[in-house]
């Protein structure tokens, strides 16, 4: 099946939305999907609010039935996995969505709570990009990493790497550390990865 998912993530300009494209789609290849009949169309939507909008144009014009998804921060710590749609509508701290007419849970792929959860569950790929100054005692600990809230995960991220020569900061670097994740480490520790590789295993 043909697949299109759109991204929270690029905006701004044409390199960040390359390199936002780029690190979702090595994470990707990573997990097994390298073949060109197995690999979905990725979209850099730039925000939050966009990434809906281009979800939503694309289900509701979809008359070949491919699978069409977005892939976003969940930005609170999910009651429900599988209940994508019911978070997204009582999300205290973003606009609530509405579910679009005839759209399905597993339409919705999260990041829970935000994309720097994926980078502070690898150490070995932080050591690997920031080098020997990376103070991993200052990452936040690996169990139950998804029930922290961004901001911390964020702050403990940037307060780690405080000493390297390029410290971490949104952007860029995100995306250059996403594409160096190691799949079998982030399925260990987050259920919000795992459930997302199986839904594209049985989508793709």
């Amino acid at each position: 099946m043909s697949a299109h998912i759109y991204l929270e993530g690029g905006g701004g300009s044409k390199e960040l939305d390359i390199r936002c494209r780029e690190g979702f789609r090595k994470l990707l290849q990573s997990c097994g999907f390298e073949e060109q009949r197995r690999m979905p169309r990725l979209f850099a939507s730039g925000g939050r609010d966009s990434a809906f909008d281009d979800f939503s144009n694309a289900h509701a014009n979809n008359p070949a039935g491919e699978y069409i998804a977005m892939w976003i921060d969940s930005e609170e710590p999910l009651a429900d996995d599988e209940n994508t749609w019911e978070h997204l509508n009582n999300v205290t701290t973003v606009s609530r969505w509405n579910r679009p007419a005839g759209a399905s849970d597993d339409q919705v792929l999260f990041m829970t709570t935000c994309m720097e959860t994926l980078l502070v569950s690898d150490h070995d790929s932080l050591r690997r990009y920031f080098g020997n100054k990376l103070q991993e005692p200052s990452l936040p600990p690996l169990v139950n990493l998804e029930h922290r809230s961004r901001q911390d995960i964020q702050n403990q991220l940037v307060h780690a790497t405080r000493e390297c020569p390029k410290a971490y900061s949104k952007g860029k670097q995100s995306f250059e550390i996403l594409a160096m994740l190691t799949p079998v480490v982030l399925e260990r520790y987050l259920p919000s990865f795992r459930r997302v590789r199986r839904i594209l295993n049985e989508k793709l």
